[in-house]
């Protein structure tokens, strides 16, 4: 008798990031992109994407509306290192250069459903006087080379700006 291969389970993630409240902001995109275990393997779908630039909504909510379509499938034999998905916002600055606007991540939901999601944002400050004036002389806030550093605990110390929200659904 054959000895059976080992069993898996497949993660079905579908979706979309709907909204954000930034005040202070207009004309912004997001990106997203999954961190996961290394027993974690994408299966279909994209597991980073890039939305349109979206901006204010004339309501009264003032929301930046991108209805961002999410769908990628993931197998696994242990749900160790269980998937987060990673935002990072995007838009203008005053000088026309693409610049950070926030940060978020949050654990794919453990049980099956329909789930709705708020992430709050942050973006990294410079922590010296020299650091924070060089930045803004030159029009470079400080960012993420890479954005899954987001999902861990490492390498996030510091101060942060005050707290955005997206919404996922």
């Amino acid at each position: 008798m054959a000895a059976a291969g080992p069993s898996v389970f497949l993660l079905m993630v579908n979706g979309q990031v709907e909204s954000a409240q930034f005040p202070e902001y207009d004309d912004l995109y997001c990106k997203y992109c999954f961190v996961y275990g290394q027993d974690w393997a994408p299966t279909a779908g994209l597991e980073e994407g890039i939305s349109q630039i979206t901006s204010k909504s004339q309501d009264a909510r003032r929301a930046l509306v991108w209805n961002f379509p999410i769908d990628v499938t993931f197998k696994s034999t242990n749900p160790y290192g269980w998937p987060q998905i990673v935002l990072s916002v995007y838009g203008p600055d005053v000088f026309g250069n693409d610049v950070v606007r926030g940060y978020g991540a949050v654990h794919v939901p453990l049980s099956p459903g329909r789930h709705k999601k708020t992430i709050p944002m942050f973006v990294p400050e410079s922590t010296s006087k020299l650091q924070k004036f060089t930045s803004w002389f030159m029009g470079r806030r400080p960012e993420y080379t890479d954005p899954k550093v987001v999902a861990q605990g490492e390498g996030r110390e510091g101060k942060g700006s005050p707290p955005w929200k997206v919404g996922l659904e």
